[in-house]
């Protein structure tokens, strides 16, 4: 599980500033223009809306520029991602004032965090690198290596978390000359291996010892073909396999009214803050997806279309897709075949209570929202789609959360057979915490 929104995750095909129009003296004028900018908490805001606006202005930017922007935030030492490289803006407490101050600290930490990328494109570029000559070549990779470190190091003053994106950059370096991303990631963790430490630059002969490592493990076949696997028929085999019953249930005790209603006030403040209509159709279907629930009806596709009519503001239900979808910049590719919208709607039917295959609440809960996600649906807004589905199957046995921070801006992958029952506990934990309030 991770955040859709966390810049740590992040390709150099999504940052890479020749892929990337950007100018800078127009950002300040782009950033006021965003939904987020007519927004901004006062000092009274509800709790938790700084956070929620800061990712709804993460949001926003990365709809307008692409999903490079997403490290605007990535603040030195313990801001919002710890250990980056920008120190334009700290964090949603310690950064947002007025209105006119807020929205030019974005615009100055936008800046600084394009600067910062187009540094290392130069970077890059001056160790012009051809994998199918590695072996004449280690030196000039070792030497590229170790100037990126420090560079790094200089760049977040080595405080707290800086080798994650330290990390990171040896992988874009690696993705810039023909590597795969996920081959690039395992080289470079483990020449690190764990030696980096928060608040301690590292010494010579560490640097040294990392960078000889990383040029030595290089070889041309650490760069196959790029294939085009099928993401749902990961999802279908992993689903399978997945121990469900692992994930204790956070939802014994039966229907649990909450103490205020976390689904509407998360769409309130976070869709509310990137367009008033994203959040106000959010809203309507959530409270056509309640009703149903309510009523004990089945979720099926039909359900879903009826809900996400109200989502995208469509004058009809929006069809099922036509053909494969993509996902996560690109990164997962989910199928389509004469039988897919059949196969959905079969593993949507399990989201109900069965007596005979007796399955926790939050763990159906979080299948079907997993369903949603890799099965893709709809050519626009699966994410709202899976959140929605999710409050339904909760809902249909009177349960409702307080809180749904860690439900909505996070990100799960098809192929990781740890995510479904992460979610699940992810549930179960704002469950609990529902459950104490209400009794309070």
């Amino acid at each position: 599980m991770i955040s859709d929104l966390h810049p740590g995750y992040l390709t150099w095909d999504e940052v890479d500033p020749a892929r990337h129009p950007f100018d800078p003296s127009s950002a300040a004028q782009v950033v006021a223009s965003l939904g987020p900018a007519r927004r901004v908490p006062g000092p009274n805001a509800a709790r938790h809306a700084d956070d929620l606006w800061a990712d709804a202005m993460s949001y926003a930017l990365a709809e307008h520029y692409g999903r490079w922007v997403l490290g605007w935030r990535w603040s030195h030492d313990e801001g919002d991602f710890d250990g980056g490289p920008v120190g334009a803006w700290c964090c949603p407490r310690g950064s947002i004032g007025t209105p006119e101050e807020t929205i030019a600290r974005v615009a100055e930490a936008l800046r600084e965090w394009r600067a910062w990328l187009e540094s290392l494109a130069g970077w890059f570029e001056a160790y012009p690198l051809d994998p199918a000559s590695i072996d004449d070549q280690r030196i000039l990779w070792e030497r590229a290596a170790r100037n990126l470190i420090w560079q790094v190091v200089d760049r977040t003053g080595g405080g707290s978390g800086w080798y994650g994106h330290c990390g990171q950059v040896l992988s874009w370096f690696l993705q810039r000359w023909q590597v795969q991303a996920g081959v690039a990631e395992t080289l470079v963790a483990e020449a690190i291996g764990g030696r980096f430490r928060s608040w301690t630059g590292p010494d010579l002969v560490l640097v040294d010892d990392v960078a000889e490592r990383l040029a030595q493990t290089l070889h041309w076949d650490t760069a196959p073909p790029r294939s085009e696997p099928d993401h749902l028929e990961r999802w279908l085999e992993i689903r399978a396999s997945v121990p469900w019953h692992d994930a204790s249930d956070g939802g014994e005790g039966g229907p649990v009214t909450p103490s205020r209603d976390g689904a509407a006030d998360d769409i309130r403040l976070f869709d509310g803050a990137i367009d008033l209509a994203r959040a106000d159709g959010l809203l309507a279907a959530l409270e056509l997806a309640r009703a149903d629930a309510t009523r004990g009806a089945d979720l099926t596709f039909e359900r879903l279309q009826s809900w996400q009519q109200h989502v995208l503001g469509t004058p009809q239900p929006p069809p099922f897709r036509r053909s494969p979808a993509f996902a996560k910049g690109g990164r997962e590719r989910y199928g389509i075949a004469p039988g897919t919208r059949a196969r959905l709607d079969a593993c949507l039917a399990e989201s109900a209570y069965d007596r005979e295959r007796p399955l926790f609440l939050t763990a159906r809960a979080a299948r079907a929202y997993l369903d949603v996600c890799f099965f893709h649906p709809f050519d626009d807004g699966n994410a709202r789609a899976a959140f929605l589905a999710l409050v339904f199957v909760l809902a249909r046995e009177g349960v409702g959360l307080d809180r749904v921070g860690l439900l909505r801006r996070v990100s799960f992958q098809a192929d990781d057979p740890e995510d479904p029952l992460t979610l699940t506990r992810s549930i179960n934990v704002h469950l609990a915490s529902t459950r104490r309030e209400a009794s309070r």
